[in-house]
């Protein structure tokens, strides 16, 4: 098998139909697995109630169903419902469930080899996939590091900052999510509650920043200005489009003038593009279309086409840093495993073959227009996203005060309805959607008919 560009598979309808509900979600299989999957599974999160009878606390809630079955843009749970699915496995799904090419790629691959030996004696198929990496990046030369997830490719571009500036702070947002392994943890800035219980072993040298709105981006620029002006601050860490925070974009101007401040205070741009990155904002990478080119660029989720594969890229200056005089690695046994290596190529000539990235960005305005139609009447709600990375706030920021929880009260309601949704935002305020690549326009059209009920029968 070539790496060079894997060659398509014949031609399969892909999962896009409606949804069918016969089992009004969760069903008694759904609630079956999810009282066994208490007994082993520890109980993360809020306090649960335990069943009656039982010493064991119940993890099923009545938003949870457990997938079955799944291809293309549906999911099939333990109860037979079929949905249409605009989560993606939160954005991972990027070509859709069980995609050709990769399921293909996967047969392939499995026969040939699993694991090799690292950097010792790797696998023809990492090498063939950093090669692609580094001419993603914005200029030439780029040198890349493989992880296993988001969070490890976080970790990763962090350590080579400190590595290049000699400095271990870093200047992080409010409400930037980049993963809870313990280097980006620090720079969590979506609930204290996911850092608070181990602040004693994080970074002390954070320094926080205000995530701007549309009305007060020039104060931020004051605060990241001043953050910068730190001692210690080595590199700043952001999301282009803060994902987890609800699909929160900066205002015009505001990327490009930090990395101007940044540049002129020598200070590394960090971007994590994980969520927004390969096409899920409309673009293949986001930063530089908003005029940030950041120094190190973090890539995961949709990369593996379902399988575990990150990436951090940075230039060859600053990668440079790793070369110390004794010896300083960032690896595990299975960064750059072939699998997932190979499956990654696959996503990429996948991407490319099908003008998929131009078609997130021109599906994903349509779809964003006829969701704000479908809204216009509620003063309570606000659509916004770029490419298919959409957000919708109940409350609305720019509106009012944020509905603490609405979102998980209408994913239910859609999920009802033969729709999987997500949650975002520090008061799980927002819908997120994040819809494989590959979706039929017939069922974003469909949603915004369900929205409408789902937001009636909330009272929103």
């Amino acid at each position: 098998m070539s790496f060079s560009e894997i060659p398509p598979p014949p031609e399969e309808k892909p999962g896009n139909d409606a949804p069918v509900i016969t089992a009004t979600p969760p069903g008694p299989q759904s609630r079956s697995w999810m009282t066994r999957a208490s007994v082993a599974a520890a109980p993360m999160g809020p306090t649960r109630a335990k069943r009656p009878g039982s010493k064991i606390t119940s993890l099923w809630t009545p938003g949870t169903v457990v997938y079955s079955t799944a291809k293309g843009s549906n999911v099939v749970d333990v109860d037979g419902n079929r949905y249409v699915d605009l989560a993606a496995g939160f954005g991972a799904q990027l070509l859709g469930h069980n995609h050709p090419s990769i399921a293909r790629v996967i047969e392939l691959q499995t026969s040939r080899l699993l694991q090799a030996l690292g950097d010792v004696h790797p696998s023809e198929a990492k090498i063939a996939l950093t090669l692609r990496l580094a001419e993603l990046f914005p200029t030439a030369g780029a040198k890349v590091i493989l992880a296993q997830s988001g969070a490890e490719a976080v970790s990763a571009a962090m350590k080579t900052a400190a590595l290049a500036t000699g400095k271990p702070g870093i200047v992080a947002f409010e409400g930037a999510y980049h993963g809870l392994s313990y280097g980006p943890l620090a720079a969590c800035g979506l609930r204290s509650s996911y850092r608070e219980p181990f602040s004693a072993q994080l970074n002390p040298h954070i320094e926080w920043t205000p995530w701007p709105t549309a009305t007060d981006g020039d104060e931020a620029l004051e605060r990241v200005r001043l953050a910068l002006s730190s001692p210690n601050v080595g590199a700043i860490l952001l999301e282009p489009i803060q994902g987890r925070a609800g699909v929160r974009l900066p205002p015009d101007g505001f990327l490009e003038e930090v990395g101007r401040m940044a540049k002129a205070s020598d200070t590394l741009v960090i971007a994590d593009e994980i969520w927004t990155g390969l096409g899920r904002s409309g673009q293949m990478l986001y930063s530089p279309s908003a005029g940030l080119v950041a120094d190190i660029v973090c890539l995961g989720k949709g990369l593996g086409g379902g399988l575990p594969i990150s990436a951090c890229i940075g230039t060859d200056a600053v990668m440079a840093a790793w070369q110390q005089h004794e010896e300083v690695v960032h690896t595990s046994t299975f960064a750059g495993a072939p699998l997932p290596c190979a499956t990654a190529i696959a996503t990429l000539d996948t991407l490319k073959r099908g003008g998929l990235v131009e078609r997130s960005r021109d599906v994903g305005q349509r779809w964003l227009e006829r969701l704000r139609r479908a809204t216009q009447s509620l003063d309570s709600v606000e659509v916004r996203g770029a490419g298919l990375m959409l957000g919708i706030e109940l409350g609305g920021r720019a509106r009012g005060t944020p509905s603490a929880k609405g979102a998980v009260t209408l994913q239910r309601e859609l999920l009802e309805r033969g729709y999987i949704v997500s949650s975002g935002g520090g008061q799980r305020e927002t819908l997120v959607l994040t819809p494989p690549l590959t979706i039929a326009e017939e069922l974003l059209e469909s949603f915004a008919g369900a929205l409408e009920e789902s937001l009636r029968a909330i009272g929103a």
